[in-house]
């Protein structure tokens, strides 16, 4: 690391704390002149892209994630922050595995896992869009699957 008053590239870190955001700050001393400095450092992850099924690429959207989980919720008791828990556990998990794709089928799949822990209503409708229910027998299966 370069030092920023004198510019050598010969610095030692003499204290490192991680930060509540998953940084790393660490306390660093200049060898050369003696002053101290502070960096933050985090893991550079690859761009995440889901995989559409016309073949095509987009970058994950978090909002359009949480624009279909607020369709779900609607009028549901609910609470905000549990639907941004779910999509942050959701882009933490994603992340972590440092793949750059991912298919919208398992991104609805990790939406419904969620969602059935906290609102069944929310986890059938869910289900409905993402898996595409075409009649009364769809919605008939996947409560007998809830009842299981």
């Amino acid at each position: 690391m370069r030092c920023p008053f004198c510019g050598e590239e010969d610095t030692k870190v003499i204290d490192s704390r991680s930060t509540e955001d998953g940084k790393k700050k660490r306390r660093r001393l200049c060898q050369k002149c003696g002053k101290r400095f502070t960096t933050f450092e985090s893991v550079e992850r690859p761009l995440l892209m889901v995989a559409k099924r016309d073949g095509t690429y987009e970058p994950f959207n978090r909002n359009k994630l949480l624009g279909g989980i607020y369709s779900a919720i609607k009028k549901r008791p609910v609470d905000m922050e549990q639907v941004n828990a779910i999509v942050d556990e959701i882009e933490n998990e994603l992340s972590n595995e440092m793949t750059p794709y991912v298919s919208p089928d398992r991104i609805g799949s990790m939406v419904m896992e969620r969602l059935r822990k906290i609102d069944t209503v929310a986890y059938v409708r869910f289900a409905s869009v993402y898996q595409a229910f075409s009649d009364v027998d769809d919605f008939v299966r996947i409560i007998s699957e809830m009842q299981e």
